[in-house]
């Protein structure tokens, strides 16, 4: 592995987050290194979707520090907030397009808000984006006319058109069928060869994760149980761990109060 793949892109350092009383994420260490894939792993409720709002910088947590190139995010301001932002990607969970906004729209809005490039130039990116993932010819479409898995793709175009450092996906499968979601990893995979970013992808399902990532970080009720190369976590000893990967249920409670905080968490 070369020094460029050592350095980290992202530290996350004792990172705890509250929701009132509840504790939601528990001293969380992670660090994400510069052109990997790293899949944070876990099942719904564990805290992943939380983390991953703090690492784009939507969520400011109760302590801990989060670094991106060497810069703490939880200490900056909303102007270098931004700033930061315009280096990354998001793929929200529900496509997040403006529905009112045709596709090419949608893709041209970061060029059109971030950049002083002249209208000419961002409608060439625009066909660009739209064809490195599969909707060339789609800039006319609205979202209305546009099935879920190509919702994502546009998505997923709108992410890459500032040609960002690190690219976040939050659930990508989600919603999708079997078919269309192995499509959207078969995706992931090109764009990692083609533009050696640094991609976090948050998700619960297994196949995907196994499929894409270089490394996975597993949580479970905000801690971080493993993390590892794939055959790393499928060879863990850990007994939640290996709860997860053979998707055994958890054990039944006769304590009514514990059942129902652990359907509130």
């Amino acid at each position: 592995m070369n020094e460029e793949r050592n350095a980290c892109t992202i530290q996350v350092k004792n990172l705890v987050t509250h929701y009132g009383s509840r504790k939601i994420l528990n001293g969380v260490n992670l660090d994400i290194l510069t052109g990997e894939t790293m899949v944070i792993l876990g099942r719904s409720g564990c805290g992943k979707s939380t983390l991953l709002r703090h690492l784009i910088g939507l969520q400011r947590p109760s302590s801990g520090e989060i670094f991106i190139n060497g810069q703490d995010i939880t200490r900056m301001n909303d102007e270098q907030l931004n700033s930061i932002r315009t280096r990354m990607g998001v793929l929200f969970q529900g496509a997040a397009l403006f529905n009112s906004m045709t596709i090419g729209d949608n893709v041209a809005l970061p060029l059109q808000e971030h950049t002083r490039l002249n209208e000419s130039t961002i409608q060439i990116m625009v066909r660009m984006k739209l064809s490195q993932v599969g909707l060339g010819g789609f800039e006319e479409y609205l979202p209305s006319q546009l099935s879920g898995g190509m919702k994502k793709r546009a998505g997923l175009a709108r992410a890459l058109a500032m040609d960002p450092e690190i690219l976040f996906f939050d659930e990508p499968s989600a919603g999708l069928d079997p078919v269309v979601s192995a499509s959207l990893d078969e995706l992931i995979l090109k764009l990692k060869k083609a533009f050696r970013m640094t991609i976090v992808v948050v998700t619960h399902e297994m196949a995907s994760a196994f499929l894409i990532a270089d490394r996975i970080t597993l949580l479970d009720q905000g801690v971080v149980l493993a993390s590892g190369s794939p055959e790393d976590i499928r060879a863990s000893t850990h007994p939640k761990v290996q709860q997860f990967l053979q998707r055994k249920p958890e054990e039944a409670s006769t304590d009514d109060q514990t059942y129902l905080e652990q359907l509130t968490k």
